[in-house]
C-alpha cells in the first residue's frame, strides 16, 4: 500500500562533523553510516537501521551554509502530492520558503518551509524506483530499532501550530492530554488514518519553534550512558510516558537536538 501524503518519508541530519555524528548515532542508536565520502559533487550518506532499513541521509554543512544561518540539526520530510503548490500554499498562509521547489536526480522534487511560527521541515513528491511506485517507505515505525517513533512540534502555539498543518498537509486530531500549565499535549495523524504519528504542544522554553524526532532504543538506561559517554548533552530524562516506555530529549556533540524512546528493561526485571 503507498504512503499516504501528509506522512513523514525521510529524516535528514545536518551536521558539522559527519564523522563525529555518524560514531555518536552508531553508538547511541545503533544508526548505520557509512564511513566513505559519497562519490560525487556532494557527500551524502544515507543513514540506515540495526536492521538493514534505509531511513534517511546526512551532509555537512559547508561553510557558505553555516555563514547563511545554517545549524546541526534534523529535518523531516513530509511527503506530498504537488510540492510547487504545496510550498505556495504555505507561503500564502504565513509560513517561509527557505529553499525553493528544487529536483533532486533519482529522488524527487523537495523544497524546505518553516511554518509560520518559524519550525523548519522540508516537502517532498519522492521519485520511486521502478515497481516500487505502491511501496511503504517505513521511515517512520512505532516499534522497529533505529527508526523515528515520534514526531513532536514544539511550538509558541500550539493550538494554532496544529490548525496550520491541518490545513497544509491534512492531518487531524488524534488523542489529546491535558498538562496543566503547559497546556494541551495535541496528538495528530494523516488524514484518513487511525495511527497517531506525533504531537504538538506550546513550549515557550525553547530558544525557537522546532520539530524534535524520536528513535527507538532497547534500553533506556543503556541508551543514556551511551549518550554521556559519547559526548552527547542530556536535556531531559529518562522521563517515563504513558504506555511505560521512557523518553531522553539532548543534543548530540556537534549540537543538533535529538531524542529517544524505549523501555527500562532493568525495573522491568526487577518488577518481573
Amino acid at each position: 500500500m503507498a504512503t499516504p501524503p501528509g506522512s513523514f518519508i525521510w529524516y535528514e541530519l545536518l551536521t558539522t562533523d559527519l564523522d563525529g555524528a555518524r560514531d555518536f548515532y552508531g553508538a547511541v542508536v545503533g544508526l548505520v553510516i557509512p564511513a566513505e565520502p559519497t562519490p560525487g559533487p556532494m557527500d551524502y550518506r544515507m543513514i540506515g537501521t540495526p536492521g538493514g532499513e534505509t531511513v534517511g541521509g546526512t551532509m555537512q554543512l559547508t561553510p557558505a551554509m553555516s555563514e547563511g544561518g545554517a545549524r546541526p540539526g534534523w529535518f523531516g520530510y513530509v511527503g506530498v502530492d504537488d510540492v510547487d503548490a504545496t510550498v505556495t500554499k504555505i507561503a500564502a498562509a504565513g509560513g517561509q520558503v527557505k529553499m525553493p521547489p528544487t529536483d533532486i536526480p533519482q529522488a524527487g522534487r523537495i523544497a524546505m518551509v518553516a511554518d509560520p511560527q518559524g519550525a523548519p521541515f522540508y516537502v517532498m513528491r519522492p521519485t520511486p524506483p521502478p515497481g516500487a511506485e505502491d511501496t511503504d517507505s517505513c521511515v517512520f515505525h512505532p516499534e522497529k530499532a533505529g527508526h523515528v517513533a515520534w514526531n513532536e512540534l514544539h511550538a509558541r502555539d500550539g493550538a494554532n501550530a496544529f490548525d496550520f498543518y491541518a490545513d497544509q498537509l491534512g492531518w487531524e486530531k488524534s488523542d489529546a492530554m491535558d498538562m496543566g500549565p503547559m497546556g494541551t499535549y495535541q496528538m495528530f495523524k494523516v488524514g484518513g488514518t487511525d495511527q497517531a504519528i506525533g504531537g504538538m504542544m506550546t513550549s515557550p522554553e525553547m530558544p525557537q519553534p522546532t520539530w524534535l524526532y524520536y528513535f527507538n532504543v532497547p534500553d533506556i538506561d543503556e541508551t543514556l550512558e551511551r549518550i554521556k559517554a559519547n559526548g552527547g548533552k542530556v536535556n531531559y530524562g529518562p522521563g517515563e510516558i504513558p504506555g511505560g516506555y521512557f523518553i531522553i530529549q539532548g543534543n548530540d556533540p556537534q549540537g543538533a537536538m535529538f531524542a529517544v524512546v524505549g523501555p527500562r528493561k532493568g525495573a522491568q526485571a526487577d518488577a518481573a
